[in-house]
């Protein structure tokens, strides 16, 4: 196979592009396979087909005790091939998978050329420092019958290597990734329409409206990534859509958030921007950027949120979003006006002790709720 011999200090490599199925036939994965919730291969499942698939490629990968690869993970590998079909305007594979192998390749320069030339495999199989996710999701792709098996795969073979080079490489490429602001992750959750969690997509879809909408009570109080910062941030981007995650995904609740086709935009932001303009006439003068009330600090807004799961979850399906909702959340919500001096900032912590942020949020949903009737 043509390559190109690179050298960097003392040591010496190769660059190649390997058509993917020759590739995928010289290479060993060295570790379990692993379900998207963490189960070994063979869990439950609504896709069987797709399972029986896996099961049956994962039979052929070693199980190696002291494999230096991290555990393959099924959701990630799906996405993966999803990217693959659904993406033709990009390189299926554009960063380099690296290989390694004890053995020592032999390299049969062009004539007049020293760097490029001929390449001999290994006799046996390469073991991947990094892209097993990438050549796992390929695998699945090309098992598809409009799949481009033309797909080369640009590669970097490191040769005559012990396996302890390979794990120490393996090590510092895995422990060295950047960060992704989590702020930033949540934005793109919108624009991906592949790949990507229904319901992250749908939830981050809602606090983009609940930040930008007219009527929501929290416009442009969100701290979101390259939002405003002219008017007081009441709470983070990332709170809020864990929260929001939390209430679509409860199965009580479900019912208001979609209808015959699927996850609701209208219906879920209606039932969120409903239950928050109820509390704000609720609490009255404490709501807003007043600095003597916690009403709108993220504790309590996230804790409100909590309380929309209540209300989808006891309020008549029948009430749709809209002017009849707040009135009826209003009437329901009006002995609540009684707990706004209990959100005063002097002494608010000691009125609801926790062990922490996560029971206060739930301590405080409780109190409202039960002072709405709603438990």
């Amino acid at each position: 196979m043509f390559a190109q011999r690179m050298r960097q200090k003392e040591s010496e490599f190769y660059f190649v592009s390997y058509p993917a199925e020759d590739l995928l036939r010289k290479v060993r994965f060295v570790s379990r396979f692993y379900g998207e919730r963490g189960e070994v291969i063979g869990g439950d499942t609504s896709d069987k087909r797709e399972v029986d698939d896996v099961e049956r490629y994962v039979q052929a990968i070693d199980k190696n005790s002291k494999s230096f690869q991290r555990d393959l993970n099924r959701r990630k590998v799906k996405q993966i091939k999803d990217f693959y079909r659904n993406e033709t305007r990009q390189p299926v594979i554009p960063g380099a998978v690296l290989l390694f192998t004890t053995e020592k390749l032999e390299f049969q320069p062009m004539k007049g050329m020293e760097r490029a030339g001929n390449l001999l495999e290994p006799r046996g199989d390469f073991l991947i420092i990094d892209g097993q996710h990438r050549l796992a999701g390929l695998h699945f792709y090309l098992q598809e019958k409009d799949a481009d098996r033309r797909v080369e795969v640009p590669v970097v073979i490191f040769d005559g290597k012990t396996s302890d080079f390979a794990t120490e490489m393996f090590v510092v490429i895995n422990s060295s990734h950047t960060r992704i602001n989590k702020s930033h992750l949540i934005d793109l959750y919108e624009r991906i329409e592949w790949g990507t969690d229904p319901e992250k997509k749908f939830a981050a879809t809602l606090v983009r409206a609940l930040y930008e909408e007219d009527d929501s009570p929290l416009q442009y109080h969100i701290n979101m990534l390259g939002g405003r910062s002219s008017q007081e941030m009441w709470i983070n981007q990332a709170q809020i859509f864990g929260e929001v995650y939390r209430l679509i995904r409860r199965k009580d609740a479900q019912h208001r958030f979609k209808d015959g086709r699927g996850w609701n935009k209208e219906r879920g932001y209606g039932l969120v921007r409903d239950t928050l303009k109820a509390l704000r006439t609720a609490f009255g003068s404490a709501w807003g950027d007043n600095k003597n009330h916690f009403v709108t600090r993220d504790v309590t807004i996230e804790a409100m949120l909590r309380l929309c799961g209540d209300v989808a979850a006891k309020i008549d399906a029948t009430v749709m979003p809209g002017h009849e909702l707040v009135k009826l959340l209003e009437t329901r919500f009006k002995p609540i006006a009684e707990l706004a001096v209990e959100f005063r900032r002097e002494g608010f912590y000691e009125r609801f002790p926790a062990r922490g942020q996560l029971e206060r949020i739930d301590i405080i949903r409780k109190r409202m709720a039960r002072q709405a009737r709603f438990e």
